[in-house]
């Protein structure tokens, strides 16, 4: 693997970087209400050496009736400082799935013009299957002004994916597993219809990882897109059920040098929730 500050990052790279004093380690662990798991324990219970605990569920823009929905810039910036996070330092996140919700805070960090921002493949379980330090310290804060530049373009609301949808000038791609994809499971949230957006293509998040968990290799990542159907000479608006592995996607993309790709932040949550929007099956 090919290590990239701007993208990902493999274990080696971090330990080596572990003590660089602008190094700074979000854990963005989060996980749906069925996994039985709560994050924010397992970090006080044992964390990367350094890391802070980013919650997306927090750090969210809280106006919206939607999950976890991309923060205000002001939010953003006064829960990073409070981190001890700002201008200038090469941030690295990761998650206890392995490649799961940390991509979300990396597209975050982007939306807001940050770009020296990583993934850490294979997570937390690689870190510690690697039998590499843990801590249940945290680590001491010290403020960091944080200036954001918000880039608009990486983010789509529900208006201009419908319009997406109807003019086919962007390729839609959703994250959600096959079956959910195709409307024959049940979704998770309750009172959402079944299906997915029309037009959309299906490239299921798990099916850009290893069975390790870490990312495939740009040249089996493009496989993935092109087995799809999708036209990766299109831009991509990237879906799922609530804007978090639609991320995934948009790393994924940013790894085999597709730059043209936004998120459609409210994803399913939203678009199976209004029943004047259309839905597609099978």
């Amino acid at each position: 693997m090919q290590d990239d500050p701007k993208t990902l990052v493999s274990t080696d790279w971090l330990a080596a970087h572990l003590r660089d004093p602008d190094l700074r380690i979000l854990d963005a662990s989060w996980y749906l209400s069925d996994a039985g798991r709560d994050p924010k324990a397992e970090y006080a219970a044992g964390h990367i050496p350094g890391a802070r605990f980013f919650d997306i569920d927090e750090i969210a823009e809280h106006r919206s009736a939607l999950p976890h929905m991309a923060p205000p810039s002001e939010k953003f910036i006064s829960r990073l400082r409070a981190m001890g996070v700002g201008d200038g330092h090469q941030v690295v996140v990761y998650d206890g799935a392995g490649i799961l919700s940390a991509p979300r805070v990396w597209w975050t960090f982007r939306l807001m013009g940050k770009t020296d921002v990583a993934v850490l493949d294979g997570g937390l379980p690689k870190w510690r299957a690697e039998g590499r330090e843990i801590e249940d310290m945290g680590p001491i804060i010290r403020d960091r002004h944080m200036t954001v530049q918000r880039q608009a373009g990486l983010v789509k609301d529900v208006t201009q994916v419908a319009a997406a949808s109807k003019l086919g000038d962007w390729e839609i791609v959703d994250a959600r597993s096959a079956a959910r994809f195709r409307g024959e499971a049940p979704e998770p949230r309750p009172g959402l219809r079944a299906g997915h957006i029309p037009g959309a293509k299906n490239v299921p998040y798990q099916s850009l990882l290893t069975p390790e968990g870490t990312l495939l290799p740009p040249e089996a990542l493009r496989a993935a897109f092109e087995a799809a159907g999708v036209d990766l000479k299109k831009p991509v608006i990237s879906s799922c059920g609530s804007g978090i592995t639609a991320c995934v996607l948009d790393l994924a993309l940013e790894r085999i040098g597709h730059r043209a790709h936004a998120v459609y932040d409210g994803s399913w949550a939203e678009w199976g929730m209004y029943g004047d929007l259309r839905v597609a099956k099978g």
